[in-house]
């Protein structure tokens, strides 16, 4: 990664925020990811956060209304999954029509990554509670105790059911294995792995 003039690593996020003139917003999403509380946000929440300045900055620049109603219905007609074909086509032409360069627009967005590096890697932030990969772990050892308790409780149900005639069957075994689908891509991964490697990657690329 390259470095600025002043010995920081270059960051897409800060360039942004430059082009967009979004004086301020740095410091806010600092401010959120190092506090406490219900005031707290993820590195994932604070990207859909930025990425909705972003597009707020746009709405304005183009005319169209930036209320908060207004700019979280187009984002979600621009990113998300179950969004139809029609209504994503009817929100980049109505963006369109107002001087919206949509492609560049989406070109921007960044991801949770991107918003990691500049907030530790340019800001020099640091979150003293939970870090992500700690996070991850917790809750991961939690799902597998979870299928372990799930697993033991089957096992020695069906042994009660078999000593006292009401199923048949000898020797046994129980198999329990949680899968994560990605509904985007068709991939499919056991949860640890799912977790291992942060998620599905097609959302990575």
């Amino acid at each position: 990664m390259a470095n600025t003039t002043d010995g920081r690593p270059s960051s897409k996020v800060a360039r942004l925020i430059d082009e967009y003139e979004l004086d301020g917003l740095g410091a806010e999403m600092e401010a959120r990811w190092t506090g406490d509380g219900e005031e707290r946000m993820s590195l994932r929440d604070l990207a859909e956060f930025f990425n909705k300045r972003l597009l707020e900055r746009e709405l304005v620049d183009g005319g169209l209304s930036a209320l908060e109603s207004d700019v979280e219905s187009t984002y979600e007609n621009l990113t998300g999954d179950d969004i139809s074909t029609g209504v994503r086509t009817d929100t980049v032409n109505r963006l369109e029509r107002n001087g919206v360069d949509v492609d560049s627009l989406e070109t921007d967005f960044i991801t949770y990554q991107a918003i990691r590096s500049y907030l530790k890697e340019w800001r020099g932030a640091e979150y003293q509670g939970l870090s992500d990969d700690e996070k991850i772990e917790k809750d991961l050892e939690s799902i597998q105790r979870l299928l372990t308790r799930t697993l033991s409780v089957t096992d020695q149900r069906i042994e009660k059911l078999r000593d006292t005639g009401r199923i048949d069957i000898e020797d046994f075994e129980v198999f329990l294995d949680a899968q994560v689908l990605c509904q985007s891509c068709g991939s499919q991964y056991a949860v640890a792995e799912f977790f291992d490697q942060g998620g599905c990657e097609c959302q990575q690329d």
